[in-house]
């Protein structure tokens, strides 16, 4: 059986000369003998090759279909290739793909699948469950889940969705073989996995990458972070990944190394060509990807030179499934880790944010009470005044408690008749859980003993032992530590000058509007141009001036005039605004309109306050999704037509977030007969993380 399986090794890697790597044969063998497994092997030790050759032989044998959940389908392409080349016929459901569910599923029936390959998201599709997954279940032959470490509560990655894997995996014939893989699974999670998938017998190994080199370099300034990559990235050998921990910083990172003339750029969930740009880095076509942990699990790209961390991860086992993708196929590769003084304002975030409070789901289950015939996520938003995100962030969570106090159907959502409440204790003990990781990486920023064997001894392997190669080993920087001043002062001025767009909003929320007759799309001669802000709110830089400006000093700063007039010099809008008005307020009414004026003035326009606040409201800041915030908006502004110039316009306000206050004064200018309205703001609000 091992010779047959080193065969088919041969031809899947396309390498006469291939052999198992520890444990990978000793792996498939338990397997075929029916047994459960958990691989905790580094990234590129081969686990798929595992459940591709697993897979081959059960078949072979006369065994069912290989089912495999895995948040990574879209980075398994070069996978998939190996096990074509062995025979292997893989098919894939997803939510790409709906109109071939019913063709796979019958190819599944004749016994013309070998793997078939979800992600966790499908197991809460009910018609997947009901049409798919239930009818084809009795031919499972093996059931692999991918990343396993993220079924665990305490693993650094919990994704609810996972949780359906438990029920899966009851529903299934009780001899089937079971492979659960990971690369970071530290013994508490370890132990929590193999208690909800039964039975387990654990395979470790070493975790240690010879290849890697790691340095710490604290930075506490952006600005100097970015004179540091600018320095150093012509330097480095291949191409890389910089580690990012928002899609802010992926943004202003990569156009910042592209004006120094380093071929970068960002790669984060919003990114619509990720794949195109996972080829580029592969072939080695472009310098360095800067990227948020969307680009995580899965990418495999064995010469990968070098992987830099912008800003400290929020735990030890983060920063090594993120370091260790460097290295792989290389003698020398580099792990550089950066960190400044926001990183445990960023790390805070997402802790505070991980779980949804009692308050939502309070809010939540007592709405889907009041509501006799259910509520979509849309009617869930009219009725709650929560975000969008929390919203689906609390139903999904609720939905994979067990049991479940809702349960989904069609698009609506109903309770059940569990009485429900959140377990305010375990969310209390993993948030505690996650502030000691992050303490954790603070103390491997300072650490003096070796940092690889820092991060073995951290995930518990038992293999941990000095590396030889880290500055700490060596006793000296393997790169500088320093940036040129004048580097630094450039970055700090393009800081200064990270201008954001501001995009138009396309529709009205239906049912927010009764005094003004807006719904629908918003037709296009009521629609705002695009905008321009001047800065992130609280940010290094202008950012800070605006944050002192509003509660601090009540009154911007004339730097931020000086600023304003560079912004528009370089954005140019056409056709050219000929008079500015601003967003009123009843609450301070002198702020904006005085900082309006006086830019007006440098740039030799008139400033008139046609704009009129009309109605009371609560502010903006308070509504939490867009149907609330379009409805407290309702009735509130009217536009003096008789004050209003023609020609163009420039719509001042001091902060955008939602950009409903723009929207809907940008149609009442329109419909009063202003031609184009431009929105121009000091600054923007809270940056999104992924």
């Amino acid at each position: 059986m091992k010779e047959k399986a080193k065969k088919l090794l041969c031809i899947a890697l396309n390498n006469p000369k291939a052999d198992f790597r520890d444990g990978q044969w000793e792996c498939i063998e338990a397997i075929l003998h029916s047994n459960r497994m958990l691989v905790v092997q580094r990234t590129g030790w081969g686990k798929s090759m595992v459940y591709f050759l697993a897979t081959r032989m059960l078949r072979d044998a006369g065994g069912g279909f290989a089912l495999l959940i895995s948040p990574l389908l879209a980075l398994m392409r070069n996978q998939i290739q190996a096990a074509e080349r062995i025979g292997i016929r893989a098919a894939t459901i997803n939510s790409t793909n709906p109109d071939e569910w019913e063709d796979v599923q019958e190819q599944i029936l004749n016994d013309a699948v070998d793997i078939l390959l979800i992600s966790p998201e499908r197991l809460a599709n009910d018609a997947f469950r009901e049409d798919v997954l239930i009818p084809v279940a009795g031919r499972v032959g093996l059931f692999v889940v991918d990343e396993a470490h993220c079924i665990s509560d305490w693993g650094h990655d919990f994704r609810p969705d996972y949780r359906r894997i438990v029920r899966v995996l009851n529903a299934l014939p009780p001899n089937i073989p079971v492979l659960a893989t990971t690369a970071t699974a530290n013994d508490r999670v370890i132990n929590d996995v193999a208690m909800q998938l039964g039975d387990l017998k654990v395979q470790r190994g070493p975790l240690v990458r010879r290849s890697l080199k790691l340095q710490n370099i604290w930075m506490s300034s952006p600005a100097s972070r970015m004179a540091w990559l600018a320095e150093q990235l012509p330097q480095m050998p291949g191409s890389g990944i910089i580690y990012t921990l928002t899609i802010r910083d992926a943004e202003r990172v990569a156009e910042w190394l592209r004006q120094n003339r380093i071929d970068a750029r960002a790669y984060h969930s919003d990114v619509e060509n990720r794949e195109e740009l996972e080829d580029r880095l592969l072939k080695n076509q472009i310098k360095v990807l800067v990227a948020t942990v969307a680009l995580g699990m899965g990418f495999d790209k064995p010469d990968l030179g070098f992987v830099i961390h912008y800003q400290r991860p929020g735990s030890v086992v983060h920063y090594y499934q993120q370091v260790g993708r460097a290295g792989r196929a290389v003698d020398e590769a580099y792990g550089i880790l950066l960190s400044g003084h926001e990183d445990d304002d960023i790390t805070d975030f997402f802790i505070r944010t991980a779980f949804p409070p009692q308050v939502h789901v309070k809010q939540v289950l007592d709405a889907l009470d009041r509501a006799e015939d259910g509520l979509s996520v849309p009617m869930l938003q009219q009725q709650i005044n929560l975000r969008y995100g929390d919203i689906v962030k609390t139903i999904k969570f609720l939905s994979v408690e067990s049991p479940s106090p809702v349960i989904k159907q069609g698009a609506r959502w109903y309770t059940t008749p569990i009485d429900y409440t959140l377990d305010q204790e375990t969310v209390e003990q993993l948030c505690a859980l996650r502030r000691a990781e992050q303490q954790e990486m603070r103390d491997y920023m300072q650490t003096e003993e070796c940092l690889m064997q820092f991060l073995s001894r951290a995930l518990d392997d038992p293999h941990a032992e000095s590396c030889g190669r880290c500055a700490n080993c060596i006793g000296k920087p393997l790169l500088p530590e320093t940036v040129s001043p004048e580097l630094a002062n450039t970055a700090a001025i393009y800081l200064r000058r990270s201008h954001q767009t501001i995009q138009p909003r396309k529709q009205w929320p239906r049912g927010a509007f009764l005094s003004y007759s807006f719904s629908g799309r918003i037709s296009h001669d009521l629609m705002a141009e695009e905008g321009r802000a001047l800065s992130l709110w609280g940010d290094a830089g202008w950012g800070q001036m605006v944050r002192d400006g509003k509660y601090r000093d009540r009154r911007f700063a004339d730097e931020l005039i000086d600023g304003c007039l560079q912004m528009i010099s370089t954005w140019a809008p056409e056709p050219q605004p000929i008079w500015m008005t601003c967003v009123p307020s009843l609450d301070n009414p002198e702020l904006v309109p005085d900082f309006a004026a006086r830019l007006a003035a440098k740039l030799g326009i008139p400033f008139m306050s046609c704009v009129k606040k009309i109605k009371s409201n609560r502010t903006q800041k308070e509504m939490q999704n867009s149907f609330q915030q379009a409805r407290n908006l309702d009735g509130a502004f009217e536009v003096k037509v008789a004050e209003m110039p023609k020609g163009s316009v420039l719509l001042m306000d001091d902060m955008v977030d939602s950009s409903w206050t723009l929207t809907v004064i940008a149609a009442l200018l329109r419909e009063a007969g202003c031609p184009v309205v431009f929105p121009i703001v000091l600054a923007v609000g809270s940056p999104r993380g992924r």
